[in-house]
């Protein structure tokens, strides 16, 4: 491939992109870019440009002979695209701010990715990914896709089950988040850290960690016991665990296992912070104004630190480095989401699961764990269902689908209050439910 790789990004207006040409940048010698193509909506036409000019000006700086197309012709884009990357947001920040909002008006827990919010964010998003999908099969069928849009495991789930794209790779910065947080707790470099993740996107466990290759678990697990050193990402702050309770999970937890050890307390958190600063996506589009003011200044060629505020810490370390990683069959270890294949014996063989893997040119191959331990199976297992239902809801339009969900997701009360719920927020989401209101 000595004409160099095509990247088309899905979303390429996203705050977040300046973080992916950072990677860009950091890795061209072992990944060789001739052409990064930006797409986007015409809703995000004036954020495209002005984080393509920001792009378009690290390049130069860097100077590297990357060309930076921006468009909203995403066939365009897609056309013999050896990477397609995904990081968008359908309804945008004001759509997520109503996930946030609403459930919390029935003392549920309203968040991202997680019981209602998690639910909607699908059912908006997994229609477009499976559009994106039967693009990719025509235009560029041998590509690589990288989702990192969220619910990533939710969507890498729908990709392998209502499309005909087999290279899909699901991505998150929580786990490469966990193990830099470690590495700093031990105060040693992020390379001599390897974890053993297996689970499910944000309901992840590091079931051993090892230094220089030899486990310091016990002693991880110790250090985790001051309330002090359990929070890793930026956007969500955890609680500190009773040491009691971590000792005997035995495991790393990751930060949105908050909402499911500690939903009262995490609930009773969100609706102050509702009350008194705004909700999480009411903060974001504040720091996204700051951001994109930022991004104008034609002296600005380089990411800006603020953005590690937005809470996507490490997203081009993750990104890039799985991307470069596929591309020179390296054969690392790398946490994604992927297709199981037997390797999480308590999880279905062909869903997605997040979890260490040798990551070739053939895509992500599982390493085998065997069954999850005992105090955490059930959990993983019942979001793994809630996961389920939610993409067939999706991919479907089935109004009573999208309530079992819901109903099975352990943050819902009750069937009746998981229909009150669904019922208000598909009104709120209606324009983009299409399958919903046919």
């Amino acid at each position: 491939m000595s004409k160099g790789l095509k990247i088309a990004t899905i979303g390429g207006g996203s705050s977040y992109t300046p973080e992916l040409v950072e990677g860009f940048i950091k890795r061209y010698e072992e990944l060789p870019i001739r052409e990064l193509w930006l797409v986007d909506i015409e809703a995000g036409k004036e954020k495209l440009e002005i984080v393509g000019e920001l792009a378009k000006r690290m390049i130069k700086k860097a100077g590297l002979p990357i060309e930076v197309h921006l468009t909203l012709d995403r066939e365009a884009a897609l056309k013999d695209a050896d990477f397609v990357t995904t990081q968008f947001r359908v309804g945008l920040l004001e759509a997520r701010a109503k996930d946030e909002r609403i459930p919390l008006k029935y003392n549920v827990l309203g968040q991202e990715t997680n019981g209602p919010g998690g639910l909607f964010k699908g059912l908006r998003t997994i229609p477009v990914i499976i559009d994106i999908c039967n693009d990719i099969e025509r235009l560029c069928p041998d590509a690589w896709l990288i989702n990192f849009t969220n619910p990533a495991g939710m969507v890498t789930e729908a990709v392998l089950r209502y499309t005909n794209i087999k290279k899909v790779v699901g991505l998150c910065n929580v786990p490469i988040g966990i193990e830099m947080g470690i590495a700093k707790l031990l105060d040693v470099d992020h390379d001599r850290i390897k974890i053993d993740f297996a689970g499910l996107n944000h309901m992840v466990y590091g079931l051993d960690v090892y230094l220089d290759g030899v486990s310091v678990k016990d002693k991880v697990i110790n250090l985790l016991t001051d309330p002090e050193n359990t929070s890793f990402v930026k956007n969500i702050d955890g609680l500190g665990w009773e040491p009691a309770f971590i000792r005997a999970l035995n495991a790393l937890t990751c930060p949105y296992h908050n909402y499911y050890y500690k939903s009262q307390d995490m609930l009773e958190k969100t609706k102050k912070e509702a009350e008194e600063k705004g909700t999480r996506a009411e903060v974001v589009l504040k720091l996204e104004k700051e951001l994109f003011e930022l991004y104008k200044d034609p002296n600005l060629a380089i990411k800006p630190p603020q953005l590690e505020e937005r809470g996507g810490a490490y997203y081009s370390d993750a990104a890039v480095r799985l991307i470069t990683s596929i591309y020179t069959d390296k054969r690392d270890i790398q946490p994604v989401n992927t297709k199981n294949n037997g390797a999480i014996a308590s999880l279905p063989s062909d869903s997605a699961v997040e979890i260490s893997c040798v990551i070739t040119k053939d895509g992500p191959k599982p390493i085998a764990i065997g069954d999850l331990p005992v105090a955490v199976r059930g959990l993983v297992q019942q979001i793994k269902s809630f996961e389920r239902i939610s993409a067939e809801a999706a991919a479907t339009g089935d109004y009573d689908k999208a309530v079992l969900a819901l109903t099975i997701n352990p943050l819902t009360p009750s069937d009746t209050v998981a229909r009150e719920i669904v019922d208000e927020m598909m009104e709120a989401h209606k324009e983009h439910l299409p399958l919903f209101f046919q």
